[in-house]
């Protein structure tokens, strides 16, 4: 059980942190900046897990076996770590802008779950995604 549990609580702790220190970046600090210093940091930190926790590791053999998935990944945390920055320096409020995107991105999934990798779209997922909407509403009525 605690193999199934300790992910998603490492993803929520880990989801609340980042929202923190997202809308804690100084207001005068260049995003880009910012984020070159959380990669490097990141980078090392991955660096050096990845030769703690493997007894063969070989980093170049493991370069041989990449796609396009971690290349397009590098690119795709930028987009998000860059428009969750200047979204909170538009004046975003930290509690809804992550449920904002959180509960379009949970209906936008469901949808690629079905066209790439063939998941069933049930009835309950339909009404979650209703449901999923009228939250939006909800939250964004002023």
């Amino acid at each position: 059980m605690f193999s199934y549990i300790w992910p998603i609580a490492l993803v929520i702790l880990s989801n609340t942190l980042y929202q923190v220190c997202a809308k804690s970046v100084p207001e005068g600090m260049n995003p880009l900046a910012s984020l070159t210093i959380t990669y490097l940091i990141g980078a090392v930190l991955s660096c050096a897990l990845y030769y703690i926790l493997n007894r063969d590791a070989n980093l170049f053999r493991e370069i041989r076996l990449t796609n396009w998935a971690p290349i397009v990944l590098g690119i795709v945390i930028v987009g998000l770590e860059v428009g969750f920055i200047y979204a909170f320096r538009a004046g975003w409020q930290v509690s809804v802008a992550q449920i904002v995107s959180s509960a379009v991105v949970a209906v936008m999934m469901i949808f690629v779950g079905y066209l790439l990798y063939h998941e069933a779209v049930t009835w309950n997922k339909i009404v979650g995604i209703i449901i999923c909407l009228a939250g939006l509403v909800l939250i964004n009525y002023r």
